[in-house]
């Protein structure tokens, strides 16, 4: 401000400070760097050769600080301008979808980022705030103490098949059914707890699963199971995403649930974020209904 006005006496004006007070903290700036900053000339005062380094070096960073400062003081108001999403790629078109289309409009100043990532990866970018709110499978509810929780919807159960399999025919089956066959479940650090889900549904029938492979994504998951003969147990949203070689069939157990949940950072929610939760939880009630 200094170099801007050409004065330390109108710089000190405009930062509303006492001009004593102002050339204390240029000579203790000074002091620091270990050489002057500024020089007085006729003219007024300029910049040495290390001022306007100086300048050149944190003009930026006082910019970004004051852009941060800014931006901070708005979320504290509930006024974030952006809504980062992350979300199941499969529960998309079913919850999220429908509930964007809405919030634009009745929010179109709303900014809304959207990630697909697996459960695993919301998890870790809601810890890091890289995400403001996650569309996520039950694997959440691991870290529902940390951050505001709802449950979106408790949704059935489908068993995957190879297209041939004798049971695919029949269009349901009951888990005890699966005992004598080979399972693909999913890494854990991608979907924390699957296969303990898989494997719970297979003790509750009287049998353990044997798991042959684990697919990263859930294309390499119908790959594997119509590539191996084997077979997995998915949460019903992927009831519409039936790809050439498997049949996705109901299993018979009103006791085999999935539930879809969201989770947001604690502290005051935008007034964008409360409006999407508030939205995603219409759908799914429509869903259900």
């Amino acid at each position: 401000v200094v170099v801007d006005e050409g004065s330390v006496n109108r710089a000190s004006r405009r930062l509303h400070l006492s001009q004593p007070s102002l050339s204390r903290q240029i000579q203790s700036l000074e002091q620091d760097l270990g050489g002057a900053l500024l020089e007085r000339q006729p003219s007024g005062v300029k910049p040495t050769a290390l001022g306007m380094s100086a300048i050149k070096l944190f003009r930026p960073l006082v910019d970004q600080f004051d852009d941060a400062l800014a931006d901070l003081r708005r979320q504290a108001r509930g006024q974030r301008e952006e809504l980062r999403i992350g979300y199941l790629g499969s529960a998309a078109e079913i919850y999220l979808t429908p509930a964007l289309t809405r919030l634009r409009e009745r929010h179109p100043e709303g900014k809304v980022k959207l990630l697909d990532l697996t459960p695993g990866e919301q998890m870790s970018a809601l810890a890091k705030g890289d995400i403001d709110l996650a569309l996520i499978g039950q694997e959440g509810a691991t870290q529902s103490r940390e951050y505001h929780a709802r449950k979106l919807a408790t949704l059935g159960v489908r068993a995957a098949l190879p297209a041939e399999h004798p049971l695919a025919a029949g269009g349901s089956v009951r888990p005890g059914d699966l005992r004598h066959e080979h399972f693909i479940g999913a890494p854990e650090a991608e979907v924390p707890g699957r296969n303990l889900w898989i494997t719970r549904i297979c003790r509750k029938a009287g049998f353990r699963p044997k798991f042959i492979a684990d697919g990263h994504s859930i294309g390499e998951v119908f790959s594997l199971v119509a590539s191996e003969g084997a077979v997995t147990f998915l949460p019903d949203y992927f009831a519409g995403t039936e790809p050439p070689g498997i049949k996705l069939v109901d299993v018979i157990d009103t006791e085999i649930t999935w539930d879809l949940l969201l989770l947001w950072q604690r502290g005051r929610a935008s007034t964008v974020l409360r409006a999407m939760v508030e939205l995603l939880a219409d759908t799914a009630s429509g869903v259900g209904a």
